[in-house]
């Protein structure tokens, strides 16, 4: 449907024709969601927390949009136009019902407004214990740079002093979210193997015989009715395309730093040598190299600079006859140079006898995506070791010996 289709929308029409003409317009604009492809454990791990994260600062944002109208209202001593007083009550509900209140009195009547208290009904908490149970740990919002750009602009739009535009903004966000949460759901399932019903967040929006997201559509398409004239129609048409891109953008951008990032943690082979090239090796280890920068008197003489991997992940092309071993202190680590140039290009530490510490400066540079650096205090080595969370060990060495 295009501009000129505009006269379609009359303030006469119900609410549902909106609804299944604007959602048949971004079918035709945007095809299907980008949620809906196939996707691996790992991207939709990496997903979860950044949706958590929208769905954890919607509601606020959305009850908080109308702050500077109201503001500007009372700046210019003036009555609040009907406008206002429309988007404000539809916002406000938006904000109850995500965050449980509306749920609980309709089990429970008013006798159960004091359980509007109970913050684990909230929507986005709903989302939290879903995703967690699916991934088997607790997960927390990422408000990553994109999602806060993603969420700065929608609440842009959402507060927008053109009414019209706040209209479209709310209309386009709940539509694309009735399609997001669709598609979301049925990746997850089938991406985890998982029983539908057993996802209350999903079930609760868009399953079962009453699911909450259509009359969260049709009751901001209402708004259309109420606040965009006949002549403002291609106005609003534009805005809508505009903000349902926007939320469809944030998707994609979404997807695409998750497969990035599977992409960095997925295996290449680096090639190493010592400096005079006596001893040449090959290790496997991520495209992005997370690395540790330790303080103890052997790693800061020799600025060696750590990548720990498992020991099937080095290869000791030649010059192994030129290695010579170094011990000192609980005699635990094995430091390995080359006696030929005296470089240590890897070696055995002492929290990981069994596995190797890579010196990233003896990698060869072209393989090497990004290197993240991370300080240990090896100086006081006791203190350092017990305090790390659990997890790979990448620096860990003894301290100076006495």
């Amino acid at each position: 449907m295009t501009s000129s289709q505009a006269s379609r929308f009359s303030p006469d029409q119900p609410p549902q024709s909106f609804c299944a003409h604007l959602t048949e317009r971004a079918r035709a604009l945007f095809g299907a969601h980008p949620f809906a492809e196939e996707l691996s454990e790992e991207q939709v791990g990496s997903l979860l927390p950044e949706y958590l994260a929208m769905s954890q600062a919607f509601p606020y944002l959305q009850a908080g949009s109308q702050k500077d109208l109201i503001f500007d209202a009372m700046h210019h001593n003036r009555d609040l136009p009907r406008d206002i007083e429309l988007t404000s009550v539809v916002a406000n509900f938006i904000c109850w019902d995500e965050t449980g209140g509306y749920g609980r009195v309709l089990q429970g009547g008013k006798a159960a407004l004091p359980d509007i208290l109970l913050t684990e009904n909230f929507h986005s908490n709903l989302f939290r214990r879903d995703a967690s149970r699916l991934l088997g740990r607790a997960i927390r919002p990422n408000y990553s740079a994109t999602t806060n750009r993603y969420l700065h602009s929608l609440y842009d739009g959402l507060s927008a002093k053109d009414p019209v535009v706040r209209c479209a903004y709310m209309v386009a966000f709940e539509l694309h979210a009735a399609e997001m949460i669709q598609a979301l759901w049925t990746t997850t399932v089938k991406t985890f193997d998982a029983r539908p019903d057993d996802l209350e967040y999903f079930r609760s929006h868009v399953g079962g015989k009453d699911p909450a997201e259509k009359y969260h559509g049709e009751m901001t398409c209402r708004l259309i009715g109420e606040l965009v004239a006949a002549d403002r129609n291609g106005f609003f048409l534009d805005e809508f395309d505009r903000a349902y891109r926007l939320n469809l953008q944030w998707c994609h951008d979404l997807l695409r730093i998750v497969s990035l990032e599977q992409n960095d943690r997925s295996e290449i082979e680096h090639r190493g040598h010592c400096h005079c090239g006596s001893v040449k090796f090959r290790v496997r280890a991520p495209r992005q190299l997370s690395a540790v920068r330790c303080n103890c008197s052997i790693c800061r003489m020799s600025g060696f600079m750590h990548l720990l991997v498992p020991g099937d992940r080095l290869t000791i092309e030649c010059g192994e006859e030129f290695l010579t071993t170094y011990q000192f202190n609980k005699n635990i680590a094995r430091h390995t140079f080359c006696r030929v140039c005296g470089v240590k290009p890897f070696y055995r530490p002492r929290s990981n006898p069994s596995g190797f510490s890579v010196n990233v400066r003896c990698l060869d540079k072209t393989t090497i995506e990004g290197i993240k650096i991370d300080e240990f205090d090896g100086e006081h080595w006791e203190q350092a070791f017990s305090s790390m969370q659990p997890g790979p060990r990448l620096c860990i060495e003894e301290p100076t010996p006495e």
